[in-house]
C-alpha cells in the first residue's frame, strides 16, 4: 500500500474518537450555525417598517417639497418632525402683555436610517418612537393594560423633580386610550390637578412679608382659576374668547390687557394668544378625553421688599387629540406654563381686589407646525401632508420637569416623545 504524503491533509475517522467527544463536536457547531444566521425582523419591526414607507408614498403622492432647501417642487421629503417656536421674552405688564413661547415638535428621523435602526435592534428602536413600541420602553407595573392608564397616580409634586419621568408602557394612543404610551396615562385630570398650597402666617399678626394671609390665599386662588379658565376651559380649547380668563386679570393692568385682547382679535408672530391661552382650530382637530395635567403652584416673599408676595406656577398640560371629522389617528401636544403673579398688601399698593396681576408668563409647546402668528396650536399626525418649517433645535423631552422653560431665542426644536 503506498504511504500517505505527510503534506496531504488527513480527515479525523469519526470512528478513532469516543462517542461522547464526537456528540460534543456536533453540538458545537450545530450551536455556531444557529448564532452566525441571519435573524429576520420581528413582525413588530416589519410594522413599523411598513408604516414608515407608507408615510413617505402618503407625502409623495401629496407633493409639497420645500423649495427653500433647493428641493425640487415635486419631491417630497420624507417623514420628519413637527417644530417649536419661541415668542418674545417676559416684559412687565405695564408695557405689553408677558410671555414666551417654545414651539416644539414630534422628533423624527430619515426612513432609510429608521429601517436600518429598526433591523439591527427592533426592540431598542421602537422605544424611542412616541407612544414607545419598544419592548422594555416601561414597566407593566405602571398601567392598567385595560385603560393605557396606572391605577396608582404619583404623588403630588410639591418641588422640582430630580429628572424626567421614565419611560411609559407601551402603547400606541387610540380614540380609547389616547394617553397610552405617555407618562401622562398616570397623571390627574383636570382641575383638580391644581392643588392650593397651604398658607402658614409668619412674622407679625397674620401676614406673610406684610401681606395678609387671606390675601395670599386669594391670590393662589386666582392663580388656579386663570390657569383653569386659559387651559382647561374647553370652549377656549375649541378656539373660543377667553373671557373668564380675562375677567380675572387686574383692570389696572390696562396695556397689558389691551395686548392680550389685541392678540385674540388679530393674531401675530409677536403677539400669539397661544403664549398664554391654549387654543386649537375646531376644524381641524376633535379633542379627546380629559386633559391630563402635572404641575405645582407655590408662593414665597418678595426679598427687598415689604409687602409683596409672588405667586408662581408651574405646570404641564397634555391634550390628546384626533383629526377633525372622524380621523382614526390620534397624537398629543403638550404645553407647559410658567406663570408669576402678584400678592400685594392693600394698604401699602394699589390694588384690585378679586382679580390676578400677572407679572410674567413664560410657555413651551410640543407637537406644533412652527408656525407663529396663527393663534392656535396645530399638532402634527404622521399622516399629515402639511409642510411646516423643519425643526433645528435640540432635541427635548415635554415631560421633563426637572429643567425650568428655555430662555431660547426664536426656533424651531423637537421633541423626543408625546
Amino acid at each position: 500500500m503506498p504511504e500517505q504524503s505527510s503534506e496531504e491533509p488527513t480527515e479525523p475517522d469519526s470512528s478513532s474518537l469516543p462517542d461522547d467527544v464526537w456528540a460534543k463536536f456536533v453540538e458545537d457547531s450545530e450551536r455556531n450555525i444557529r448564532a452566525s444566521a441571519p435573524k429576520e425582523p420581528s413582525a413588530r419591526a416589519r410594522m413599523v417598517t411598513e408604516r414608515l414607507r407608507a408615510m413617505d408614498e402618503a407625502r409623495a403622492r401629496a407633493g409639497g417639497g420645500r423649495r427653500r432647501w433647493g428641493r425640487n417642487a415635486s419631491a417630497a421629503p420624507p417623514a420628519r418632525p413637527e417644530g417649536w417656536r419661541t415668542g418674545p421674552a417676559p416684559q412687565d405688564v405695564n408695557s405689553r402683555a408677558p410671555g414666551r413661547r417654545g414651539r416644539w415638535s414630534v422628533v423624527g428621523v430619515l426612513v432609510a436610517a429608521a429601517v436600518a435602526v429598526v433591523a439591527v435592534d427592533p426592540s431598542g428602536a421602537l422605544s424611542w418612537l412616541p407612544g414607545g413600541l419598544g419592548e422594555g420602553s416601561g414597566t407593566s407595573d405602571d398601567a392598567n393594560p385595560a385603560s393605557g392608564d396606572s391605577a396608582v397616580p404619583p404623588a403630588p409634586e410639591t418641588a422640582r423633580p430630580s429628572d424626567a419621568p421614565s419611560a411609559a408602557p407601551a402603547g400606541m394612543p387610540t380614540r380609547e386610550r389616547p394617553f397610552a404610551g405617555s407618562p401622562a396615562a398616570r397623571w390627574e385630570s383636570g382641575a383638580d390637578a391644581i392643588r392650593l398650597p397651604e398658607v402658614e402666617a409668619k412674622g407679625e399678626g397674620s401676614t406673610v412679608n406684610g401681606v395678609p394671609v387671606a390675601d395670599v390665599e386669594a391670590a393662589l386662588k386666582g392663580a388656579k382659576e386663570f390657569l383653569i379658565a386659559s387651559n382647561l376651559d374647553r370652549a377656549v380649547l375649541m378656539g373660543a374668547e377667553p373671557k373668564k380668563a380675562l375677567a380675572l386679570i387686574d383692570p389696572l393692568a390696562v396695556d397689558h390687557l389691551a395686548e392680550v385682547r389685541a392678540g385674540l382679535r388679530r393674531p401675530t408672530e409677536k403677539n400669539d394668544p397661544t403664549w398664554t391661552f391654549s387654543r386649537f382650530d375646531p376644524d381641524e382637530v376633535e379633542l379627546m378625553d380629559d386633559v391630563r395635567v402635572r404641575g405645582r403652584l407655590t408662593f414665597e416673599p418678595v426679598r427687598g421688599t415689604a409687602g409683596k408676595v409672588v405667586v408662581k406656577a408651574d405646570y404641564t398640560f397634555v391634550y390628546a387629540v384626533a383629526p377633525a371629522g372622524g380621523g382614526a389617528e390620534v397624537t398629543r401636544s403638550i404645553v407647559r406654563r410658567t406663570l408669576e403673579l402678584d400678592a400685594a398688601d392693600p394698604a401699602r399698593f394699589r390694588v384690585t381686589d378679586g382679580r390676578v396681576r400677572l407679572l410674567a408668563v413664560k410657555s413651551e409647546i410640543f407637537n406644533d407646525d412652527c408656525r407663529n402668528g396663527d393663534g392656535v396650536i396645530r399638532p402634527r399626525f404622521f399622516t399629515d401632508r402639511s409642510d411646516g418649517p423643519t425643526p433645528t433645535g435640540e432635541a427635548r423631552d415635554p415631560y421633563d420637569r426637572s429643567q425650568g422653560v428655555r430662555e431660547a431665542d426664536r426656533g424651531c426644536g423637537t421633541a423626543s416623545r408625546t
